[in-house]
């Protein structure tokens, strides 16, 4: 049986790893959008944008927090979330550094 070794990777390996994996899904597409136009945004506002339930909501917004595309406050009952945008920026340099070096290796002709 094969075992997973994400810790025998680089860090920066694992980090875009995780951002990519963050990414992965379309409903966390769709919520980061909207925070981005709405600057921030409560739970129940983007149950009633997106086409789920709001526990489903509530799952997709852990996965975008845990890797800290996100924050959240807790304000009373209602929980506010906006984009970190540090952490995007350093997500999207990450990932177009990466992208510049798998060009470099690129070649035309393929299997």
């Amino acid at each position: 049986m094969a075992f997973a070794r994400k810790e025998e990777f680089a860090q920066k390996e694992i980090d875009l790893a995780d951002f990519a994996k963050a990414l992965a899904h379309p409903a966390r597409i769709a919520i980061l959008t909207a925070l981005a136009e709405k600057r921030e945004c409560i739970c129940g506002d983007l149950v009633v944008d997106l086409p789920l339930a709001q526990s489903t909501v509530s799952q997709h917004l852990k996965i975008l927090k845990d890797v800290g595309l996100i924050k959240g406050t807790i304000d009373g009952p209602r929980s506010r979330y906006c984009i970190d945008w540090k952490v995007f920026e350093k997500y999207r340099s990450q990932f177009g550094l990466w992208a510049e070096k798998m060009t470099k290796f690129r070649q035309d002709l393929c299997c």
